[in-house]
Protein backbone atom coordinates (compact mmCIF):
# COMPACT_ATOMS: atom_id res chain seq x y z
CA UNK A 1 0.00 0.00 0.00
CA UNK A 2 1.29 3.49 -0.49
CA UNK A 3 2.52 4.87 2.74
CA UNK A 4 1.43 8.27 1.90
CA UNK A 5 -2.59 6.95 1.79
CA UNK A 6 -1.90 6.59 5.58
CA UNK A 7 -3.66 9.14 7.92
CA UNK A 8 -4.23 11.25 5.10
CA UNK A 9 -7.00 14.21 4.50
CA UNK A 10 -8.81 13.47 1.30
CA UNK A 11 -10.18 17.22 1.10
CA UNK A 12 -10.32 17.16 -2.94
CA UNK A 13 -9.83 14.71 -5.11
CA UNK A 14 -6.71 16.82 -6.06
CA UNK A 15 -5.09 15.65 -2.94
CA UNK A 16 -4.52 11.95 -4.96
CA UNK A 17 -2.21 11.15 -7.70
CA UNK A 18 -3.69 8.90 -10.20
CA UNK A 19 -1.44 5.82 -8.86
CA UNK A 20 -3.07 6.19 -5.58
CA UNK A 21 -6.55 6.73 -7.34
CA UNK A 22 -6.10 3.75 -9.22
CA UNK A 23 -5.22 1.59 -5.93
CA UNK A 24 -8.02 2.80 -3.68
CA UNK A 25 -10.22 1.56 -6.30
CA UNK A 26 -7.98 -1.58 -6.78
CA UNK A 27 -8.84 -2.14 -2.93
CA UNK A 28 -12.77 -1.37 -3.26
CA UNK A 29 -12.49 -4.11 -6.03
CA UNK A 30 -10.93 -6.76 -3.88
CA UNK A 31 -13.65 -5.45 -0.93
CA UNK A 32 -16.20 -6.23 -3.01
CA UNK A 33 -15.35 -9.85 -4.14
CA UNK A 34 -13.99 -10.49 -0.52
CA UNK A 35 -15.65 -8.79 2.44
CA UNK A 36 -13.28 -8.37 5.60
CA UNK A 37 -15.45 -8.14 8.74
CA UNK A 38 -12.51 -7.79 11.22
CA UNK A 39 -10.50 -5.11 9.27
CA UNK A 40 -10.91 -2.17 11.31
CA UNK A 41 -11.89 -3.85 15.01
CA UNK A 42 -11.53 -1.10 17.81
CA UNK A 43 -11.31 1.86 15.44
CA UNK A 44 -13.94 4.53 15.73
CA UNK A 45 -15.43 6.43 12.76
CA UNK A 46 -17.13 10.33 13.39
CA UNK A 47 -19.87 11.02 10.94
CA UNK A 48 -20.40 14.28 10.85
CA UNK A 49 -23.26 15.56 8.42
CA UNK A 50 -24.21 19.02 9.25
CA UNK A 51 -26.14 19.46 5.82
CA UNK A 52 -28.71 16.52 5.36
CA UNK A 53 -27.43 13.22 3.42
CA UNK A 54 -28.60 9.55 2.60
CA UNK A 55 -26.37 8.14 0.35
CA UNK A 56 -22.65 9.57 1.21
CA UNK A 57 -23.82 8.89 5.48
CA UNK A 58 -25.18 5.61 5.62
CA UNK A 59 -22.52 4.47 3.01
CA UNK A 60 -19.65 5.41 5.45
CA UNK A 61 -21.00 4.12 8.26
CA UNK A 62 -22.38 0.92 6.78
CA UNK A 63 -18.60 0.65 5.48
CA UNK A 64 -16.85 0.99 9.15
CA UNK A 65 -19.77 -0.92 10.63
CA UNK A 66 -19.28 -3.91 8.44
CA UNK A 67 -15.48 -3.78 8.52
CA UNK A 68 -16.15 -3.93 12.32
CA UNK A 69 -15.48 -0.97 13.65
CA UNK A 70 -17.47 1.71 15.20
CA UNK A 71 -19.44 4.67 14.50
CA UNK A 72 -20.10 7.84 16.43
CA UNK A 73 -21.68 11.41 15.14
CA UNK A 74 -25.02 13.09 13.95
CA UNK A 75 -27.06 13.50 11.19
CA UNK A 76 -28.90 16.96 11.97
CA UNK A 77 -26.70 20.19 13.26
CA UNK A 78 -29.23 21.65 15.18
CA UNK A 79 -28.70 18.79 18.21
CA UNK A 80 -24.78 19.50 18.40
CA UNK A 81 -22.95 23.03 20.17
CA UNK A 82 -23.13 24.34 16.40
CA UNK A 83 -26.32 25.34 17.36
CA UNK A 84 -24.81 27.33 20.43
CA UNK A 85 -22.32 29.40 18.20
CA UNK A 86 -19.15 26.88 18.60
CA UNK A 87 -16.96 27.15 15.45
CA UNK A 88 -16.28 24.46 13.35
CA UNK A 89 -12.61 24.25 14.29
CA UNK A 90 -13.38 24.03 18.17
CA UNK A 91 -15.68 21.36 17.40
CA UNK A 92 -13.59 18.83 15.62
CA UNK A 93 -10.76 19.99 17.88
CA UNK A 94 -12.83 17.99 20.05
CA UNK A 95 -14.38 15.44 18.40
CA UNK A 96 -10.85 14.63 17.46
CA UNK A 97 -10.13 13.39 20.13
CA UNK A 98 -12.99 10.83 20.46
CA UNK A 99 -12.48 8.97 16.61
CA UNK A 100 -9.94 7.61 14.58
CA UNK A 101 -11.28 8.95 11.47
CA UNK A 102 -13.66 11.19 10.15
CA UNK A 103 -16.22 11.35 7.64
CA UNK A 104 -17.87 15.02 6.97
CA UNK A 105 -20.47 17.16 5.32
CA UNK A 106 -21.08 21.12 5.58
CA UNK A 107 -22.64 22.89 3.28
CA UNK A 108 -19.70 25.69 3.29
CA UNK A 109 -16.96 25.66 0.91
CA UNK A 110 -14.15 25.36 2.30
CA UNK A 111 -15.26 23.62 5.55
CA UNK A 112 -13.50 20.69 5.21
CA UNK A 113 -9.75 22.25 4.99
CA UNK A 114 -10.68 24.04 7.89
CA UNK A 115 -11.76 21.17 9.91
CA UNK A 116 -8.47 19.44 8.79
CA UNK A 117 -6.92 21.98 10.34
CA UNK A 118 -8.23 21.19 13.88
CA UNK A 119 -7.26 18.05 14.12
CA UNK A 120 -4.37 15.09 13.08
CA UNK A 121 -7.23 12.58 12.51
CA UNK A 122 -8.39 11.93 8.64
CA UNK A 123 -10.94 14.03 7.43
CA UNK A 124 -12.48 12.19 4.63
CA UNK A 125 -14.72 15.09 2.81
CA UNK A 126 -18.18 13.97 2.37
CA UNK A 127 -18.86 17.26 0.23
CA UNK A 128 -18.36 20.84 1.34
CA UNK A 129 -21.16 23.02 -0.22
CA UNK A 130 -20.33 23.54 -4.22
CA UNK A 131 -17.19 22.61 -4.15
CA UNK A 132 -15.72 18.95 -3.76
CA UNK A 133 -16.72 15.54 -3.16
CA UNK A 134 -13.84 13.13 -3.77
CA UNK A 135 -15.44 10.08 -2.36
CA UNK A 136 -18.32 10.72 -4.62
CA UNK A 137 -16.04 10.90 -7.07
CA UNK A 138 -13.76 7.62 -6.25
CA UNK A 139 -17.03 5.75 -6.53
CA UNK A 140 -17.75 7.14 -9.99
CA UNK A 141 -14.59 6.04 -11.46
CA UNK A 142 -15.23 2.31 -9.87
CA UNK A 143 -18.47 2.27 -11.59
CA UNK A 144 -17.38 3.47 -15.01
CA UNK A 145 -14.33 0.76 -14.79
CA UNK A 146 -16.80 -1.56 -13.62
CA UNK A 147 -18.86 -0.96 -16.69
CA UNK A 148 -16.50 -0.31 -19.49
CA UNK A 149 -13.71 -2.21 -18.43
CA UNK A 150 -11.48 0.62 -18.57
CA UNK A 151 -11.13 4.79 -17.60
CA UNK A 152 -9.14 5.96 -20.34
CA UNK A 153 -10.65 7.04 -23.82
CA UNK A 154 -13.97 7.19 -22.82
CA UNK A 155 -16.46 9.60 -24.23
CA UNK A 156 -18.29 11.15 -21.24
CA UNK A 157 -21.47 13.55 -21.00
CA UNK A 158 -21.87 15.62 -17.66
CA UNK A 159 -25.56 17.21 -17.54
CA UNK A 160 -27.71 18.94 -15.44
CA UNK A 161 -26.45 21.46 -12.81
CA UNK A 162 -22.59 22.01 -13.79
CA UNK A 163 -22.62 25.60 -11.93
CA UNK A 164 -23.38 24.60 -8.27
CA UNK A 165 -22.90 20.44 -8.78
CA UNK A 166 -19.67 19.33 -6.30
CA UNK A 167 -19.83 15.84 -7.81
CA UNK A 168 -19.57 16.92 -11.50
CA UNK A 169 -16.86 19.20 -10.68
CA UNK A 170 -14.78 16.67 -8.70
CA UNK A 171 -14.98 13.74 -11.44
CA UNK A 172 -13.63 16.69 -14.57
CA UNK A 173 -11.16 16.86 -12.56
CA UNK A 174 -9.91 13.54 -11.95
CA UNK A 175 -10.73 12.49 -15.42
CA UNK A 176 -7.78 14.49 -16.54
CA UNK A 177 -5.63 11.88 -15.96
CA UNK A 178 -7.62 9.51 -18.40
CA UNK A 179 -7.91 11.43 -21.45
CA UNK A 180 -11.93 11.13 -22.03
CA UNK A 181 -13.94 13.06 -24.85
CA UNK A 182 -16.23 15.43 -22.61
CA UNK A 183 -19.54 17.01 -23.47
CA UNK A 184 -21.13 19.50 -20.99
CA UNK A 185 -25.16 20.10 -20.81
CA UNK A 186 -26.89 22.26 -19.44
CA UNK A 187 -28.46 25.80 -19.34
CA UNK A 188 -26.37 28.80 -19.94
CA UNK A 189 -26.64 29.62 -16.57
CA UNK A 190 -25.91 26.48 -15.01
CA UNK A 191 -22.95 25.81 -17.19
CA UNK A 192 -19.14 24.39 -16.42
CA UNK A 193 -17.59 27.55 -14.40
CA UNK A 194 -15.16 28.74 -16.99
CA UNK A 195 -12.20 28.04 -14.12
CA UNK A 196 -12.89 24.58 -14.94
CA UNK A 197 -12.85 24.63 -18.31
CA UNK A 198 -9.87 26.53 -18.78
CA UNK A 199 -7.80 24.03 -16.78
CA UNK A 200 -9.30 21.75 -19.39
CA UNK A 201 -7.42 23.38 -21.73
CA UNK A 202 -4.73 23.89 -20.06
CA UNK A 203 -4.36 19.07 -20.07
CA UNK A 204 -5.19 19.45 -23.87
CA UNK A 205 -9.08 17.70 -22.98
CA UNK A 206 -11.48 17.65 -25.76
CA UNK A 207 -15.17 19.19 -24.53
CA UNK A 208 -18.08 20.99 -26.48
CA UNK A 209 -20.78 22.64 -24.54
CA UNK A 210 -24.70 22.02 -25.29
CA UNK A 211 -28.13 22.76 -24.31
CA UNK A 212 -29.73 19.71 -25.27
CA UNK A 213 -29.04 15.71 -24.41
CA UNK A 214 -29.93 14.56 -27.89
CA UNK A 215 -26.92 16.35 -29.10
CA UNK A 216 -24.31 14.27 -27.56
CA UNK A 217 -26.50 11.17 -26.26
CA UNK A 218 -25.71 8.83 -29.17
CA UNK A 219 -22.07 9.15 -28.69
CA UNK A 220 -21.59 8.81 -25.30
CA UNK A 221 -20.04 5.77 -22.81
CA UNK A 222 -21.06 7.67 -19.75
CA UNK A 223 -24.00 9.60 -19.36
CA UNK A 224 -23.94 11.27 -16.32
CA UNK A 225 -27.52 13.23 -15.35
CA UNK A 226 -27.64 15.77 -12.15
CA UNK A 227 -30.50 17.35 -10.98
CA UNK A 228 -30.88 21.18 -10.81
CA UNK A 229 -30.23 21.49 -6.71
CA UNK A 230 -32.65 23.92 -5.79
CA UNK A 231 -30.40 24.70 -2.14
CA UNK A 232 -27.83 26.60 -4.07
CA UNK A 233 -30.19 28.75 -5.70
CA UNK A 234 -30.32 32.34 -3.78
CA UNK A 235 -33.43 33.23 -5.50
CA UNK A 236 -35.88 30.38 -5.88
CA UNK A 237 -37.38 32.00 -9.08
CA UNK A 238 -34.14 31.50 -10.55
CA UNK A 239 -34.59 27.84 -10.01
CA UNK A 240 -38.11 27.54 -11.20
CA UNK A 241 -36.57 28.97 -14.63
CA UNK A 242 -34.42 25.73 -14.81
CA UNK A 243 -35.76 23.21 -12.77
CA UNK A 244 -37.74 21.40 -15.66
CA UNK A 245 -35.23 22.08 -18.37
CA UNK A 246 -33.54 18.51 -18.47
CA UNK A 247 -35.70 15.59 -18.83
CA UNK A 248 -34.24 12.24 -19.42
CA UNK A 249 -36.88 9.51 -21.13
CA UNK A 250 -37.25 6.82 -22.70
CA UNK A 251 -36.95 8.18 -26.18
CA UNK A 252 -33.62 9.99 -25.61
CA UNK A 253 -32.05 6.16 -25.58
CA UNK A 254 -33.07 5.06 -29.27
CA UNK A 255 -29.66 4.87 -31.13
CA UNK A 256 -27.68 5.04 -28.13
CA UNK A 257 -24.26 2.80 -27.62
CA UNK A 258 -25.22 -0.72 -26.36
CA UNK A 259 -22.38 -0.22 -23.91
CA UNK A 260 -23.94 3.62 -22.48
CA UNK A 261 -24.63 3.65 -18.82
CA UNK A 262 -26.25 6.25 -17.22
CA UNK A 263 -24.84 7.09 -13.84
CA UNK A 264 -26.68 9.78 -11.64
CA UNK A 265 -25.38 10.57 -8.04
CA UNK A 266 -28.79 10.93 -6.47
CA UNK A 267 -31.45 11.90 -5.37
CA UNK A 268 -32.98 12.25 -8.61
CA UNK A 269 -36.32 14.39 -8.61
CA UNK A 270 -37.76 14.87 -12.36
CA UNK A 271 -34.72 14.68 -14.58
CA UNK A 272 -34.69 11.24 -14.87
CA UNK A 273 -37.47 8.98 -15.91
CA UNK A 274 -37.97 6.19 -13.63
CA UNK A 275 -38.97 3.91 -16.75
CA UNK A 276 -35.53 4.04 -17.71
CA UNK A 277 -34.27 1.89 -14.53
CA UNK A 278 -35.41 -1.41 -15.98
CA UNK A 279 -33.32 -0.55 -19.49
CA UNK A 280 -29.77 -2.17 -19.71
CA UNK A 281 -28.64 1.69 -19.48
CA UNK A 282 -29.38 1.75 -16.34
CA UNK A 283 -26.66 1.68 -13.12
CA UNK A 284 -27.47 4.21 -11.31
CA UNK A 285 -28.40 2.18 -8.04
CA UNK A 286 -25.25 0.12 -8.48
CA UNK A 287 -23.50 3.30 -8.39
CA UNK A 288 -24.92 4.11 -5.19
CA UNK A 289 -23.78 0.18 -3.72
CA UNK A 290 -20.68 1.32 -4.61
CA UNK A 291 -19.93 3.48 -2.67
CA UNK A 292 -19.94 1.19 -0.21
CA UNK A 293 -16.74 -0.56 -1.11
CA UNK A 294 -14.87 2.68 -2.01
CA UNK A 295 -15.13 3.87 1.36
CA UNK A 296 -14.51 0.74 2.51
CA UNK A 297 -11.14 0.98 0.81
CA UNK A 298 -10.70 4.74 1.72
CA UNK A 299 -11.42 3.81 5.79
CA UNK A 300 -8.69 0.91 5.84
CA UNK A 301 -6.36 2.84 3.67
CA UNK A 302 -5.96 6.16 5.82
CA UNK A 303 -5.79 3.82 8.90
CA UNK A 304 -2.91 1.92 7.54
CA UNK A 305 -5.42 -1.08 7.88
CA UNK A 306 -5.14 -2.46 4.28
Amino acid sequence: MPSSLINRDLISINDLTKNEILFILQLAKDLKAKPQPTLLQNKVLASLFFEPSTRTRLSFETAMERLGGRVIGFADKDVTSASKGETLYDSIRIIGQYADVIAMRHPLEGSARRAAEATDKPILNGGDGANQHPTQTLLDLFTIQETQKKLTGLSIALAGDLKYGRTVHSLMQALLHFSPRLYFIAPKTLQMPEHYLEELKKNKIKFSLHEKMEEVIKQADIFYLTRIQKERFADSMDYERVKNVFRLTLAHLIGVKKNLKILHPLPRVNELDDKIDTTSHAYYFQQAENGLYVRQALLGAVLGKI
